[in-house]
């Protein structure tokens, strides 16, 4: 058996989009190129400095996003069952507890929570 059995080729995407992005001179005049790295970039985790550069340029992870559209989604059936407008409610109720069945599958376990019933539809929105 050779050496090269062990060591098949491999696709490197990001790698090979980085090469090219540099090929094409984009890797020039970086914002802080030359600049040496702050005191509190090389410590502490990777992964929080990593949620700390995403929240600084706005992002917001899909679990959050699906978080305050369910919470909207709660407060305003709520408020139409509160009203006395329950037409068409269950479904709604149905299709937000799908949602939180994602928002389950993606958010952290400490933030999960359970799916909801029309009757105590106020005290879910309050919770959300």
């Amino acid at each position: 058996m050779d050496k090269d059995s062990f060591n098949k080729p491999s696709n490197d995407l990001i790698g090979d989009i980085l090469r090219e992005y540099e090929k094409t001179g984009g890797m020039d005049n970086l914002k802080g190129q030359g600049k040496p790295l702050s005191e509190e970039y090389l410590s502490g985790d990777v992964f929080q400095h990593f949620q700390k550069i995403a929240k600084d340029a706005g992002y917001k992870p899909h679990w959050l996003k699906l978080q305050h559209s369910i919470r909207d989604e709660l407060q305003d059936i709520a408020e139409k069952y509160t009203n006395g407008s329950k037409e068409g409610l269950q479904f709604r109720v149905t299709k937000v507890n799908e949602k939180i069945i994602e928002y389950n599958k993606s958010c952290p376990p400490p933030m999960q929570k359970g799916v909801v019933r029309l009757e105590t539809i106020e005290a879910a929105s309050k919770w959300w």
